[in-house]
């Protein structure tokens, strides 16, 4: 339990901290985002290495995405992701409908405009650890209502 409260107001205040640190730049906000977002890609390399190391290789795209919504989330956030969605065209939707950084800001549409840099760190940390699984993608994450939140995993093709 005192973990969890740790976890949260780390990323508090390193989202503060970025957010505050990037005022007197032209672009605060993205880059703010764009900060907060490469800090997640990293640290979710390194805690997919960890949480992999015992497992065997994923035999296919599906597999890890399964993997990342119940291992990998459970790790981090201490629940499963809500629902995984595909086109199986390398699109995947994970929805957590009480997404965690967001519950602790507001329950409905109060502060939308706060949203995006609470899940730029989230949106890095999955895109890190799928890059170390050898998928390369994008994430992005859309709320419509708080504390919902859905992240969308486009795979990039090469």
């Amino acid at each position: 339990m005192a973990d969890e409260v740790l976890f949260d107001f780390l990323h508090m205040e390193l989202v503060s901290y970025i957010h505050h640190s990037c005022v007197k730049e032209d672009n605060a906000k993205d880059t703010s985002i764009a900060k907060l977002e490469s800090t997640g890609f990293r640290v979710g390399q390194s805690l997919i290495e960890r949480f992999t190391k015992d497992s065997a290789r994923f035999k296919d795209e599906l597999d890890t995405m399964k993997f990342i919504c119940k291992e990998f989330w459970n790790a981090i956030y201490k629940k499963q992701v809500d629902n995984l969605r595909t086109n199986h065209q390398g699109v995947y939707v994970l929805q957590d409908n009480k997404f965690k950084f967001l519950t602790q800001i507001s329950n409905g549409k109060q502060f939308m405009e706060s949203a995006p840099k609470y899940l730029a760190f989230p949106c890095g940390l999955l895109r890190g650890a799928l890059s170390n699984l050898g998928v390369n993608c994008i994430v992005t994450a859309e709320v419509s209502a708080m504390p919902a939140c859905k992240f969308q995993i486009q795979i990039q093709r090469s």
